[in-house]
């Protein structure tokens, strides 16, 4: 009998089972420390000696993501109170344990700069060269989290006064039109149309996000608002490999549709060939994120979100061609090369009594780009696309990871700013989990087929 030798799979719960020197080790190994600890250091020789060990330091910072730890304070009781759990962090005998504030002004540091955007991204490059990320699906979605702050008391607005009723004269309506785009033109990016943000560079709108504590809403499965205050983590995340590629850090009142140009500028930085899909809820259905992955050369698999717009003639609710009878046509296949959507004649049609009248048609094509939101490919409503957006559950797994063993909700510090630092560190954390956890797979792997 024939022995079928099954691959290990070795996921983040068994690496976090490991013993604490092999699991700190096996993280810690994929992020370049020394880039992040040349970034906090002192440039200069001039002034005082740096008496602590801030290599130590950002270790222990990881570590306290890792052993879900909840505050600096806590850390700083472990690195007392447990000799071994010191060693482990990279602080010697001899080393004084540091205070809060010593902390303080490294996560400061760390504030001030991009070295853990740019860490990310590295250590996402390791994955992809690895062979690790072969997806061809990327989900995108947001999480909300509270904010550290109480929420400040409501303002109240000086009432508005009473509009003039009736419809404006032709010299009223332009000039009302010359002020509204004026006062369009002078907005932050963000406060701006999503359209905006198509001919800006992404280092520009990642510069441009808004990052203050604010009031957030969003409807629960019941249907009825939840408000929050605190912020928001936008991911775009591989539907396979669940790899965070992108991640971007808002205000919690930012609107979900308005991160996904910035996402998806940053996966098509990415050196992934591989990539064919992307997907996303209905509160992502707007005409520029379907251009913006359009000039990706990708496509769009995104739920259709009716703003009170009438029932198109002449086709069905997924926007499929119908027959004289309105029996909806069946789609066949996506021809690449001129971007058309091929639809085959209706089952019906065998049967009806009009098949040789030369009413309808047996084969309907429909280009693509005559309305990219209405038009994808595969077509909406069929098998293919059904499949395709299912896969978008995998980002909702990764938020609900980050929120649960990663400590995203655990929110410590009082500014946007410094919460964006904690956001950073817990994706960051995870991307390296999860690569940790696929390059011990291969070596076990590896030992089996030795």
């Amino acid at each position: 009998m024939t022995i079928i030798r099954q691959e290990s799979l070795f996921g983040i719960q068994e690496l976090y089972d490991m013993e604490p020197t092999q699991k700190y080790e096996a993280i810690i190994s994929t992020i370049n420390l020394d880039a992040i600890y040349y970034e906090i250091n002192k440039k200069s020789r001039l002034g005082a000696p740096v008496k602590l060990n801030y290599a130590a330091m950002i270790i222990s910072i990881f570590v306290r993501i890792v052993e879900r730890i909840p505050t600096i304070k806590d850390l700083i009781k472990r690195l007392n109170d447990d000799i071994t759990f010191k060693w482990n962090c990279g602080f010697l005998v001899s080393d004084k344990v540091p205070s809060e504030a010593a902390y303080s002004r490294i996560l400061t540091k760390l504030s001030d700069s991009k070295i853990l955007e740019k860490e990310q991204e590295k250590v996402t490059l390791q994955a992809i060269v690895g062979g690790f990320i072969t997806d061809d699906t990327v989900a995108i979605d947001a999480t909300h989290f509270e904010a550290r702050d109480q929420a400040p008391p409501k303002e109240e607005k000086p009432k508005a006064e009473p509009k003039k009723r009736g419809r404006k004269s032709k010299e009223e309506r332009e000039k009302w039109l010359i002020e509204q785009a004026e006062k369009e033109a002078h907005l932050p990016l963000f406060e701006k149309k999503i359209k905006a943000q198509l001919n800006v560079p992404l280092a520009e709108l990642r510069a441009e996000v808004p990052q203050d504590p604010k009031w957030g809403v969003k409807k629960n499965s019941e249907g009825k608002n939840v408000f929050w205050y605190g912020y928001k983590g936008h991911l775009a995340v591989g539907t396979s490999s669940q790899y965070i590629l992108q991640s971007l850090f808002s205000s919690g009142s930012m609107n979900d549709g308005k991160a996904a140009i910035p996402l998806l500028k940053g996966v098509n930085g990415l050196p992934l060939s591989t990539l064919h899909y992307q997907t996303m809820d209905a509160g992502y259905d707007y005409d520029p994120i379907y251009e913006q992955v359009h000039r990706m050369g990708q496509q769009s698999v995104i739920a259709y979100n009716k703003k009170n717009e009438g029932d198109p003639v002449g086709f069905d609710k997924q926007f499929a061609p119908t027959c004289f009878r309105e029996h909806s046509y069946r789609y066949d296949s996506f021809d690449a090369r001129y971007e058309t959507l091929k639809f085959t004649g209706p089952k019906e049609c065998k049967d009806c009594p009009l098949a040789n009248e030369g009413i309808c048609q047996k084969v309907d094509k429909v280009k693509i780009t005559t309305d990219l939101r209405r038009y994808t490919a595969p077509a909406r409503g069929s098998k293919s696309w059904k499949t395709i957006f299912k896969r978008r559950t995998a980002v909702e797994r990764v938020n609900a990871y980050l929120k649960e063993f990663f400590q995203l909700n655990n929110v410590r510090y009082r500014t946007g700013k410094r919460a964006k630092v904690h956001f950073d560190i817990v994706t960051l954390v995870y991307n390296a989990s999860k690569l940790a956890a696929d390059r011990i797979n291969v070596l076990l792997n590896q030992q089996q087929a030795a």
